[in-house]
Order: C-alpha cells, then structure tokens, then sequence
C-alpha cells in the first residue's frame, strides 16, 4: 500500500511540474485550443472575447472580414465550422504580442457548401488588459 501512494505522489508531483513549466509558446497554444473550441460549439461570447475590435479575418477564399461581419456571418449560420484541428503550431511571442502559425483541418459549411480544407493558418494574438485577443487571421489552402 505504501508503494502505491510513493507512487500517486511522484505521479502528482510531476503532473503539477509540467503544470508549472508551462512556456510562453505553451499559453499560446492553449489559447488557440480555446478559440478552436469556441468557434465550434458557437459560443459566440466567448469567440467576442478572444477577437479583437480592430480584427481583420480572412480567410483562405480570399475574403477579408472585420470581427462584425465575421461575427454576423456565424451567428445567421452562413458560415459555421464542425470541426478546427491544430496538427502543428509554431509560436513566436514577444511580450504583449504573439504569433501563432499551424497547420489546421477545418470543416464546416459555408454558404450551405460543405468544406473540409487542410489549411495553413497564421494568427496574430495580442494581449488586452491581461486577456489574449486575435488581432489578425489569414488560412492559405496547402
């Protein structure tokens, strides 16, 4: 018995370490875990909360949408997306600014089209009284 809690504790123990080690790479992409995960599930409050008023979105078909327009465009359901994977993502992050560059599956609908697209994804997140916001989305098609 007491070899299973050494074990539990050293299991805790180096569950909470690679908590706490956590880089600045590793806040970016939790964030844009969560942005995907919101987009998805159309919480549209939060996907308000994680872009930016001076927003510029666009998108792989070459449209560019200010954060209304996009923001209209999901909650009529002219675009909605059913699923956003990140396979890889590189970050580069300088203090109050970062830059996120996946690889990413998106699918969904647009314009009552099905689409499923491997897409190269660059986000540009800035931070805002203490909360990460996307500044800047471009997808290129791969």
């Amino acid at each position: 018995m007491r070899s299973f809690r050494v074990a539990v504790s050293l299991f805790l123990m180096a569950a909470a370490s690679s908590v706490s080690g956590a880089g600045p790479a590793d806040e970016i992409i939790n964030v844009e875990k969560r942005w995907a995960k919101a987009v998805v599930a159309q919480d549209f409050a939060a996907i308000d909360r994680f872009h930016h008023d001076d927003l510029i979105y666009a998108h792989a078909s070459g449209i560019a949408e200010t954060k209304s327009e996009y923001l209209t465009k999901l909650k009529t359901g002219k675009q909605e997306y059913t699923a956003i994977e990140h396979h890889e993502t590189t970050v580069r992050r300088n203090g109050y600014a970062a830059v996120a560059h996946s690889i990413v599956t998106m699918k969904g609908i647009n314009e009552g089209t099905p689409f499923a697209s491997r897409l190269m994804m660059m986000h540009t997140w800035f931070k805002n009284d203490g909360n990460w916001q996307l500044i800047a989305h471009q997808t290129t098609r791969m």
